[in-house]
């Protein structure tokens, strides 16, 4: 036997306990939050050895939960060697100070909120993902800055010469000062970096490619969606939130249309209002689709409340009038009967597996439809000095028949408003009469 016993370096999983407080005010059942609030801490890292709930009709001021519920827990605390105890609600400073203080060091009180900003500081990987996480962990930690200096604010206490510049006070105001300003640095660099995804995106505006974005639930499956559809490579794991960054693909339609699909950071209910906040810029993205694709994990048992979380944000951010489809994912985990139960909730969605491709070519049928709507029928003649304008015919319009001649690209469309205005200079003569009647049939030039 050798002498040195070999030893894992792989990290210790800290031991969790859950804790909820039914106040009756959700759709969502305690045990049904926990059960999510469970998945949370698992993707942080997390191993959960005890959930605990209780009924009350308004959380506890001082301590969330009663005071029988916290003997309780500091028992289980330890009898189960816990290292950290997550709420499933928001705590306040003092509540989360005192809770802190009754349990004892060394074990951890955290909220849903301080979880949630946890996983995504371990899952954003561009620069500006980066920043809106710094963003709101530093809104957050801001007003529970505290007692990390106790040790000298006794010196204040007793009074005499110097007690008015007490150096637990000063220190703790020259963190706050500094939090707040490294606050406001990173929401100027926000705003400049949303200032040039306006002008990106205002250039896609410009250039008329139809533009899809895809919403849903954390872990519905927008990321193999979007690889599904474009050939993309963008990481996919079976957790929540593994991807926060936004990413765009281009897709040619079989009409010869090229559409842009992007990708957004997952939703969750109780998802953090600084989170939504910071993430304004990035959603911005969604704000400026012509289509959004709600993409549903059909499998999910709670679905229907997913669904309604998804649509919360989507008014939070102004983007609940844009045209949608919803999209029901996963279809290859669903029996028959419970395909069909999915599909009596929503009749129009779309069916699809995302993983295998089985409905993927409706899909692309829908959002052909989608993008043609309010399209016309015209033909035009685009002279060979207009070579720009001839690549975005090809591009954005769908072509039905064309010919060069003597004067140039000799093309019958279908072309959406923006490109209908655009082309209208160069409507074919006998064309002039027809133009721009919706649906109508093309011509014979």
């Amino acid at each position: 036997m050798g002498r040195f016993v070999p030893r894992s370096t792989a990290p210790v999983p800290e031991r969790a306990i859950l804790v909820g407080v039914d106040l009756g005010r959700s759709e969502w059942t305690c045990e049904e939050s926990l059960a999510e609030l469970a998945r949370l801490a698992q993707t942080d890292g997390a191993e959960v050895v005890m959930t605990m709930s209780q009924r009350l009709d308004a959380p506890v001021p001082k301590t969330f939960i009663g005071k029988g519920k916290v003997e309780e827990l500091c028992h289980h605390v330890r009898s189960l060697e816990a290292d950290v105890v997550i709420f499933d609600d928001e705590l306040t400073p003092s509540q989360q100070a005192n809770l802190e203080k009754i349990v004892g060091e060394p074990v951890k009180i955290i909220d849903r909120t301080a979880l949630i900003l946890d996983i995504f500081g371990v899952h954003a990987k561009t620069h500006e993902g980066r920043l809106q996480v710094q963003l709101a962990q530093l809104q957050y930690v801001l007003p529970r800055l505290r007692g990390m200096w106790s040790h000298l604010v006794g010196e204040q206490t007793r009074g005499g010469i110097g007690s008015r510049f007490g150096q637990g006070e000063s220190q703790l105001e020259v963190d706050r000062r500094l939090v707040r300003a490294r606050i406001s640095t990173l929401r100027r660099e926000l705003e400049r970096l949303e200032r040039r995804r306006g002008v990106q995106s205002k250039a896609r505006w410009d250039s008329g490619v139809y533009r899809v974005a895809l919403v849903g639930y954390t872990n519905a499956g927008k990321s193999t969606l979007l690889n599904r559809l474009t050939g993309a490579d963008v990481y996919v794991r079976d957790e929540l939130f593994a991807t926060l960054d936004p990413t765009t693909r281009s897709l040619d339609l079989e009409e010869g249309r090229k559409i842009t699909i992007t990708d957004t950071v997952g939703f969750i209910q109780k998802l953090p209002t600084m989170l939504v906040e910071s993430f304004k810029s990035t959603l911005a993205e969604v704000r400026a689709a012509d289509l959004v694709l709600l993409v549903v994990d059909a499998s999910d048992p709670h679905r229907e409340l997913e669904v309604e979380a998804v649509r919360s944000v989507l008014r939070e951010i102004g983007a609940d009038g844009i045209r949608s489809v919803t999209v029901l994912n996963k279809s290859d985990l669903l029996d028959d009967d419970a395909l069909r139960e999915a599909q009596r909730s929503h009749p129009d969605a779309q069916v699809i597996s995302a993983l295998d491709g089985d409905g993927i070519r409706g899909l692309l049928y829908r959002i052909a439809k989608e993008a043609s709507e309010g399209s016309v029928t015209m033909t035009v003649l685009v002279p060979y000095e207009k070579g720009l304008l001839m690549k975005m015919v090809h591009e954005r319009c769908q072509v039905m028949r064309e010919s060069y001649v003597q004067g140039g690209l000799l093309a019958t469309v279908r072309a959406d408003e923006r490109m209908a205005r655009t082309l209208a200079p160069y409507v074919a003569a006998d064309d002039e009469g027809g133009a721009g009647a919706e649906g109508g049939e093309p011509s014979d030039a």
